[in-house]
C-alpha cells in the first residue's frame, strides 16, 4: 500500500464529508487504521465504529451504531455518512443503510456474505459491493450483489480477505465511489492505467 501511496493520491479528493468504517468479525478499529487514514488523506472525515472487537451478532450492537450514525450525520456535511462495512461489519452497514436511509449517502461493503440475508435486499441508498475470488475466507460468490442497476453494484478486486481494507486497488475504488456527488451517482469504471487491477465481475 505504502508503495503505492502517490499513485492513490490520483483519485479524486472529496467534499469532507463523514465516513464511518465498520471493521470484520474478530477485529478493531485498529484493523481499519490504514482505509481511515487513506481516507482522511483524500479530504474525509473518517471515523471508527469506537465498539471495541466486533464479536458477532449482538442485541445490542446495532442500536449502538443506529446511535452512532445519527451522532456523525448530525456534524457531516449534507446531514449523512458514507458507510463502509468489512466482512461482518458490511451486514451492520447494510441494516444501517436499511433502516436510516436519510442518513446514508452511500455504502460499501468488503467481503461481505450477502447472499440468502436481509442485507442483499435492495435499498435506496446507492451500494457497491467489492469482493475478490481470492479471498479465501468468504466465499465470493456469496459476496454479490443478485441484482445490479442504477444504484447497486460489484468491483471486482485481487486481493485477500485479510487485505480488503488496506490493498491499494481496494482504497483507490472507495475513494472513487465516496467523491461522487449526492444524486448523480454512476457505476465504476477502471481508469486506463488500472484497469488491470480491477477484472470484470461479470465472468464466470
Amino acid at each position: 500500500t505504502f508503495a503505492c501511496w502517490q499513485l492513490l493520491q490520483l483519485a479524486p479528493r472529496g467534499d469532507g464529508h463523514t465516513v464511518l468504517v465498520l471493521p470484520g468479525l474478530g477485529s478493531d478499529d485498529n484493523a481499519t487504521h490504514v482505509l481511515r487514514h487513506y481516507l482522511g488523506s483524500r479530504g474525509y472525515d473518517a471515523h471508527g465504529w469506537k465498539q471495541g472487537i466486533n464479536w458477532g451478532v449482538r442485541p445490542d450492537v446495532e442500536a449502538r451504531l443506529e446511535d452512532r450514525l445519527d451522532e456523525l450525520a448530525a456534524t457531516s456535511r449534507g446531514g449523512r455518512v458514507s458507510v463502509i462495512g468489512w466482512s461482518l461489519g458490511g451486514i451492520y452497514a447494510q441494516t444501517l443503510a436499511l433502516r436510516r436511509p436519510s442518513k446514508v449517502r452511500c455504502l460499501v461493503t468488503l467481503g461481505t456474505p450477502l447472499h440468502g440475508r436481509q442485507a442483499n435486499r435492495p435499498s435506496t441508498v446507492p451500494t457497491t459491493s467489492i469482493f475478490s475470488r481470492t479471498d479465501g475466507v468468504v466465499a465470493w460468490r456469496s459476496s454479490l450483489r443478485e441484482r445490479e442497476d442504477a444504484t447497486s453494484e460489484n468491483i471486482e478486486v485481487h486481493a485477500s480477505h485479510l487485505g480488503l481494507c488496506s490493498h491499494p486497488s481496494v482504497l483507490y475504488a472507495i475513494a472513487n465511489r465516496l467523491a461522487q456527488a449526492p444524486g448523480v451517482w454512476q457505476r465504476f469504471i477502471a481508469p486506463r492505467l488500472l484497469v488491470e487491477y480491477f477484472p470484470d465481475p461479470r465472468r464466470p
